[in-house]
């Protein structure tokens, strides 16, 4: 079983900044891509972003042009650098690899945005 190391969150005042970020073992080797999700208390599981195991990148709109994701290859991390943030990004963040049988999840990492 893959374990998927997530840190970076915390607790920042709106308009901060996180870097998130999500290690896994194999990441380059196999050719993984990786989802970034985000679930508040009581609320569905939100997708969020996405980096292609080609390097495509995909955001939603609700963070597009305040959160950038990327990809350290020699280190097998996954990080999702959120700027600008408001109170709604309030959530717990989880990466999930994805492309070429990479299917496995992070158990999260929690995220409040507060005044």
């Amino acid at each position: 079983q893959v374990q998927l190391a997530e840190s970076g969150g915390g607790f920042v005042q709106p308009g901060g900044s996180l870097r998130l970020s999500c290690t896994v073992p194999g990441f380059t080797s196999r050719n993984c891509g990786m989802d970034w999700y985000r679930q508040a208390a009581g609320g569905q599981r939100e997708w969020v972003s996405r980096i292609s195991s080609g390097g495509y990148t995909a955001y939603a709109a609700s963070v597009r042009g305040r959160f950038a994701i990327s990809r350290d290859r020699v280190t097998d991390t996954v990080y999702l650098q959120m700027n600008s943030l408001k109170p709604e990004d309030t959530a717990t963040y989880l990466c999930k690899t994805i492309d070429n049988g990479c299917d496995y999840w992070g158990r999260g990492t929690p995220v409040t945005v507060s005044s």
